[in-house]
Formats: structure tokens, sequence, C-alpha cells
């Protein structure tokens, strides 16, 4: 199985996702004494910072509730969502356990970490009621996941900014909770703090499973019916700014190219892979609009259809004198029209010594402006 295909890639990358989340966020939350500012800005650092770049890998999701609200918009398929959530909460707790063990490197230190877990009652930074807890955190995942796909949208005109605008989301939604919760809207981040936070922690972390993936499951059911499902985007190997099986909210492998599939049209074969697919022709050299084409691939310039003669754009049609007159018959244009409407040029001796040229005139047919015409000889 190739590297493009096998999810060992893409589990690897949601795990480390999600434990970097834990290790980061929560460990600003023990070092700083539970700061507001400074715990809210690095959970959105962190997440930022991941999903920019591991997230071409796997979507860069990194929460189980916004793998579910990705699987219900058709970003990501129903295999994958279920490999993803044991890879994100694994990662969770891997990252809860580095943070543990590094914690004892302080003197005194506990068994239990001291705050950067989830709680509600007596276990929340304002003795948050459950039913509260509850409604909060399914408001702020759907909020989340909602973000997350649109921001990931095909429509989205700068998909780079994706990472930015899904880590200043979660910057402000932890700014606008952890007095209450102590912030989840992800099940991954609060099982790595939780376990490692005492049996009263663990004994709360149903809400916080439940009320994330209920945000998820309502933000995954109405973004397409609000937003519209512009959910594919050309390249499914781009992870976040890729569609089905390659959005934030896919895989980064399409489907059809996983098992081998034809693609269906020209979208889907575009979405399979960047490289150009097998069953198109070869486009040739790739051109700028506008641009000269280059030496090795030009053909030489040919007419426009139905014209006749070899006649370059520079010959086309030259610019008239000041007076307005067309260029005398002696230069290109006008020699190269007189020979594909009249065919050679008539011969000027054999007139001369036919008597075709006015008396007391050195010229053919000369006008009064000095200009001379030459015309059909008649007499062939």
């Amino acid at each position: 199985m190739s590297e493009a295909t096998s999810p060992l890639p893409r589990l690897v990358a949601e795990a480390l996702g999600a434990a970097v989340l834990v290790l980061i966020g929560v460990g600003t939350a023990v070092m700083t004494g539970g700061d507001l500012v400074a715990t809210a800005l690095a959970f959105g650092l962190a997440l930022l910072v991941m999903v920019a770049a591991v997230g071409h890998v796997s979507g860069g999701h990194f929460n189980p509730a916004v793998s579910l609200g990705a699987a219900l918009a058709g970003r990501l398929s129903w295999r994958d969502t279920m490999l993803y959530w044991p890879a994100q909460v694994l990662g969770g707790l891997a990252g809860g356990l580095t943070l543990w063990v590094l914690l004892q490197g302080f003197p005194g230190a506990g068994t239990e970490l001291p705050v950067g877990y989830n709680g509600f009652g007596d276990q929340s930074p304002g003795d948050y009621a459950w039913w509260a807890a509850l409604l909060l955190e399914i408001v702020l995942t759907a909020l989340l996941v909602t973000v997350v796909l649109a921001a990931t949208d095909a429509r989205q005109p700068h998909p780079a900014l994706a990472p930015v605008a899904i880590g200043l989301a979660l910057t402000g939604i932890h700014l606008a909770s952890i007095p209450a919760t102590g912030t989840s809207v992800n099940p991954a981040r609060s099982i790595g703090a939780g376990v490692f936070a005492g049996p009263d922690a663990i004994a709360q972390l149903w809400l916080f499973i439940l009320a994330p993936m209920l945000g998820g499951l309502a933000a995954g059911l109405l973004v397409p019916l609000l937003l519209g499902a512009g959910v594919r985007r050309a390249g499914a190997a781009d992870g976040w700014t890729a569609g089905e099986g390659g959005a934030v909210g896919g895989t980064g492998v399409d489907e059809a190219a996983a098992s081998g599939a034809a693609p269906a049209g020209a979208a889907a074969a575009g979405a399979a892979s960047h490289e150009w697919p097998e069953s198109w022709p070869d486009p040739g050299p790739p051109r700028e609009w506008g641009q000269p084409a280059k030496a090795d691939d030009a053909a030489p310039w040919r007419p426009p259809a139905g014209a006749v003669g070899d006649i370059s754009p520079a010959e086309r049609e030259p610019a008239p004198d000041e007076a307005g007159f067309p260029p005398p018959p002696n230069e290109p244009y006008w020699s190269q029209q007189l020979q594909r409407d009249w065919g050679a040029l008539p011969d000027l001796e054999h007139l001369t010594d036919a008597g075709d040229l006015d008396e007391g005139s050195a010229d053919p047919d000369e006008d009064d402006d000095g200009r001379t015409q030459i015309r059909p000889n008649d007499a062939g």
C-alpha cells in the first residue's frame, strides 16, 4: 500500500496535532496558574501552527467533533472518521502524559493536574451549572466546526488563511468560556487532561464528550444547508484546502484515487491528484495568457482561416499617410494584395511597347497628384 493511500501517515498527523494541543494549551494553563489570556492564546496558536504544519497530511482536525462535522458535511469518509477518533484520543492522552511527567520536575508536584482540565459545578472555575455547561459546549463547538467548514469551503477565495481563521476562532472561544468550564469543544483535549486531573474530573468527562459531539453534529448538518454544499477543492492532496478526502474535514486522499477507480469527470480527476490524469491528453507546456509562446514549441504564424496569402500581422495594413491616402503600391501590403487579387504584376516594358502609355508621360497612368495607378490589363 502506497503512502498516498495508507491511513498511517494521516493517523500519526492527527495524533500529533492532538498531543501538541494538550501539551501546549494545558501546559500554559498550568505554568501560568490559569491565566485567561495566555491560555486562550496558547490553545489558538497551537491549533493554528499544527493545522498549517500537518493539515496537508490529514486535514488537521485533531478533534473528534470536527471529524464528525466533516463526515456529515461530505468532507470525510466514515471509514476514516472511525479511524481518526481513536488516533485523536490517543494523541490527547500522549500529550497529557507528557505534560504530567514534565510537571514532576517541580518540587512538591502532586499526582494530579492542578488546572487545565474541564469541569462543571464544584469542578468549574466559576461553579457553573451542568445544564449550562452542556449548552455552552454544544454552542461553542458548533461555532468552531462551522468556522472550520466555512474557512475550508471550495468557494473560499483565500484558502491559505484557513489555519489563521480556525486558530483565532479557538482563541476567542477560550476567552469566552474558560471561566465557565475551562473550555473543551474537543473531547480528545478533555480526555487528555482529565485523566491526569483526578477521579472527580474523570467523573465529569461524559459532558465534555457528549456536548462537543452534539455541537459537531449540529454544524455538520446545518452548514451545508445554510451555506451550500461547496465542499470540493481541486487537489485532494492539499489536506485542509481540498474537498472530500482533503479539506479540514478531509483525509488528504480522494476515495476514487485510493480505490483505483477512474474519475467521473474533470472535477473528480482534478480532486484526485495534482498530477495530470493519464486519461487526459497532454496539454503541452504551460503558457500564460497573452505571453508569446516559447521558440521550441511555437508553430510558424499562419493567416486566419479564410485568408489568402501569408501576410504577417506587421504587414497586414499599414496606416495611411497624412493626406489620408493609402500607401503607394511598392509597399509589401499592396504588392502582396495585387498578387493575390490580380495575379502577377503587369509587364510595364511590354505595355510601353504596345503604346499603352499616355503621350508626354514617363510613368504609366500617372494621376495629377503623382501617384501611380496600376490597373488590370484589359487586353490580357
